[in-house]
């Protein structure tokens, strides 16, 4: 296959589906990962559903369904997580190991699974989310924010790692994503200052292209007019 393949993870959701249309459209191969068993995804050319990302073996296998099916892999995206919102004191305390698990676990697996073929791939990508609300953590936000520290953590060492390879690891921090879900719970009234998923899809797929070669370790802030 000569088109370039991009894999992304928690490709159902709204950023994930958002990025899977653009990379589409820009000429990759999409391989759609999603621990939701949604069906295939309209534009994937492989969709891979019920993928439990916090378990190794499972990352492992679907990373190798990709190569096998299609050959190559070039790039990865890292969408797969999860939101809590929590104050310490009335909150679960076991939240704070399950956003490690889906923000940071899933990362790490995907990304251990598919390192192998990305340093076969001519510019080998791994593009993770952080969150620009990590870097300094609001009233509710300890387990979300801590977690995707791990994930810029994640990101930054992994690309020094790799300095000696063709592959590059960056993460884009947006603010507040523009979809369904947040509308509904935060309301519209700022909507339009809100990060739109097709602006932060546009990001990670430059960084997913051969044209970010000179850029690793950074981390993004994609923040519309929040």
């Amino acid at each position: 296959m000569s088109q370039p393949v991009i894999v992304i993870t928690g490709a159902h959701g709204a950023l994930g589906s958002a990025v899977a249309r653009a990379a589409g459209e820009a000429g990759w191969t999409v391989a759609a990962v999603d621990h939701a068993d949604k069906g295939d995804l309209p534009g994937a050319a492989l969709t891979l559903c019920g993928v439990d990302l916090t378990d190794a073996a499972q990352a492992d296998k679907a990373i190798q369904t990709v190569a096998d099916q299609l050959g190559r892999i070039d790039a990865l995206l890292n969408i797969a997580g999860g939101f809590v919102w929590q104050t310490l004191e009335d909150g679960d305390p076991a939240a704070w190991g399950r956003m490690h698990a889906l923000n940071v676990t899933t990362a790490l697996n995907a990304s251990r699974a598919a390192l192998p073929f990305l340093k076969q791939a001519p510019d080998g990508r791994i593009v993770n989310v952080g969150a620009a609300g990590a870097q300094k953590a609001a009233a509710g936000m300890g387990a979300y924010a801590a977690s995707k520290a791990g994930v810029h953590r994640l990101t930054e060492a992994l690309a020094e790692e790799l300095k000696d390879s063709a592959v590059t690891v960056n993460a884009v921090l947006p603010s507040i994503i523009d979809t369904p879900a947040n509308r509904a719970d935060m309301g519209e009234e700022n909507a339009d200052k809100w990060v739109k998923p097709a602006d932060l899809a546009a990001v990670m797929l430059f960084l997913a292209s051969p044209a970010a070669r000179a850029i690793t370790g950074a981390l993004i802030p994609v923040t519309g007019r929040v």
